[in-house]
């Protein structure tokens, strides 16, 4: 039993025509109903921690409950993963402290500067067992640490994919095509309105994916900023004090496609907020006398395992794979 990398995982989900979940984690209830989803569904799945889940958590608790994930559920393929690795030293202090995969987010930089970064956590890396996950173009958004606006967010051009991946050697490529991190992904003036008046977001550039998969034939793309914002959740927040008014996701049916072509990893965060704060505020309102931490943690993390199972089966395809 032990953490495995992306390697086979990604091949077999591009050769499969699904997508892996990659779900941030926390906290142990959003472990456990992340987990204990991909178990029942036998999904393998990639825990993945932010710089701000590793300021707040520490890096020692999240790495353990990890390892307590698999002893709860041998049976899965587990992948611990670094988020949005801001510099070298953060990701070579994952690689050392028991991640088997990292993210070095370059794109901020110019070409040249992300090529050299990426590329020098690549060598160190590799030399680990550990793979890479590097990003050409930037998504708009908020999101922990990362805080892109709409005026700097850039579409990978890829007539730079090819160049990139083999001067650095990343192991997959993350991609701006549309998608955006945080709640509010689109302002309404961005999106149109369908007949039942629900807010409608310009759709994802397939075309620039089908561009990038032709350069790179077989390579394992990454898409960041993915949650859907389920109105469910959005819906019982608002109802119970919340005020989440014109939060706008990336449509589901449009994920699934991306998972059919060259994406082989889907990135789930605000989401798993949104269950969490949806069973909370619904618990509370029913329950105003209750303080127990237990017991209105129980069906937040009801809800997380709840909008997991959903993703991994209807939405990346993943169930049953493993």
């Amino acid at each position: 039993m032990a953490l495995v990398t992306t390697k086979e995982m990604f091949k077999k989900a591009y050769e499969g025509g699904y997508a892996i979940g990659a779900f941030n984690v926390n906290n142990m209830e959003i472990v456990q109903g992340i987990t204990d989803a991909a178990a029942e569904l036998k999904s393998p799945v990639i825990l993945q921690c932010s710089a701000g889940a590793r300021k707040y958590a520490n890096h020692q608790y999240l790495v353990h409950l990890v390892k307590a994930a698999m002893e709860v559920h041998p049976e899965l393929d587990l992948v611990l993963h670094l988020d949005h690795g801001a510099d070298f030293e953060t990701c070579k202090s994952c690689i050392d402290g028991g991640f088997t995969s990292v993210m070095i987010d370059g794109s901020h930089h110019s070409f040249e500067d992300n090529i050299a970064v990426t590329k020098k956590v690549v060598e160190y890396a590799h030399a680990h067992g550990v793979v890479v996950e590097g990003e050409l173009g930037q998504l708009a958004g908020v999101e922990d640490d990362v805080n892109v606006s709409a005026a700097d967010a850039k579409y990978t051009r890829p007539e730079e994919v090819q160049e990139f991946v083999e001067k650095t050697g990343v192991d997959s490529l993350a991609i701006a095509i549309g998608t955006s991190h945080g709640a509010f992904k689109f302002t309404p003036a961005q999106c149109t309105r369908n007949e039942n008046g629900v807010l409608v977001p310009p759709e994802l550039r397939f075309d620039i994916l089908d561009k990038i998969s032709e350069i790179l034939p077989q390579f394992p793309i990454v898409l960041h900023g993915a949650s859907s914002v389920v109105p469910e959740y959005v819906k019982i927040i608002n109802a119970h004090g919340g005020k989440l008014a014109d939060a706008i996701g990336i449509p589901e049916d449009q994920l699934r496609k991306a998972a059919t072509k060259a994406v082989c990893k889907i990135n789930v965060d605000s989401d798993l907020r949104l269950a969490l704060t949806a069973g909370i505020r619904e618990y509370f309102d029913a329950n105003p006398q209750h303080f127990d931490p237990r017991q209105y943690l129980s069906p937040a993390r009801a809800y997380i395992k709840e909008i997991v199972a959903h993703k991994i089966k209807d939405v990346f395809g993943s169930d049953n794979t493993l």
